[in-house]
């Protein structure tokens, strides 16, 4: 347990930044999930309706640095490319 009182703080602010990670994390997650689901079902057209919304999804993450920029990059990059591949 911390000793000081800027231990504490400290302990409090980052217990506050590790919540709003996993919640922009699992918001990002939930997006690309929801995107896949509907091309597994062939929904080809609603995939890509929401392709932009999981794009900004995965921006937003990246920019307030809960993942690095080239891991956003690549979701993004496999996410086109999946929709790229059901065809038009």
């Amino acid at each position: 347990m911390a000793n000081h009182d800027s231990a504490v703080k400290k302990h409090r602010q980052d217990e506050k930044k590790r919540l709003n990670n996993r919640s922009n994390r699992s918001k990002m997650k939930n997006k690309i999930k929801a995107l896949r689901k509907k091309v597994a079902e062939g929904q080809r057209e609603e995939a890509v309706k929401l392709l932009p919304n999981a794009l900004a999804v995965i921006d937003m993450t990246v920019s307030k640095g809960v993942i690095h920029k080239n891991t956003g990059s690549r979701y993004k990059s496999r996410l086109q490319k999946l929709i790229n591949k059901t065809g038009k």
